[in-house]
């Protein structure tokens, strides 16, 4: 398995950013979605990651930059990958780009129906807190179905 930076969009990237938003749009309505698109995870303060194993893409994920705060965004493993360790690897090249950037606190918004990620972020040291940077300003039922999480670097 590989995990590599991923500069500008690509037809992988765009594959599993799809799948992710097919899954999320099953489970949440719109309002309650906040996920980037495909070119905002590509903006400079945002590091975007492909994991491979062998030459097929199996995952990805992002973190973004912020003054003060890193985040977790769009982080994805393939169902049938899954319990490989796809988002281990994933998640210990965001940590380390957050620590790299000088971060010192990971924040992540996950929804109360994505059970397997919320048991996977618990288990990797992520707390539950309060909404924080733009969610705090978010009407009530637009983060309605919202979990926030962060973890000190």
């Amino acid at each position: 398995m590989t995990v590599e930076r991923v500069a500008a969009p690509t037809p992988e990237a765009a594959a599993l950013l799809a799948e992710l938003d097919a899954v999320l749009g099953a489970m949440y309505e719109a309002h309650q979605r906040h996920a980037l698109s495909l070119d905002q995870v590509f903006q400079p303060n945002i590091r975007f990651f492909v994991a491979r194993i062998g030459d097929e893409a199996a995952g990805c994920g992002g973190v973004a930059l912020y003054g003060g705060y890193a985040e977790i965004k769009r982080m994805y493993s393939r169902p049938a990958v899954r319990g490989r360790g796809i988002a281990k690897a994933l998640l210990a090249k965001l940590e380390a780009e957050a620590r790299t950037a000088r971060q010192t606190v990971l924040h992540l918004e996950t929804g109360i129906h994505q059970v397997e990620a919320i048991g996977f972020y618990e288990s990797s040291g992520f707390r539950r807190c309060e909404a924080f940077g733009p969610y705090a300003l978010m009407r009530p039922e637009q983060i309605a179905t919202s979990l926030f999480y962060e973890k000190p670097l």
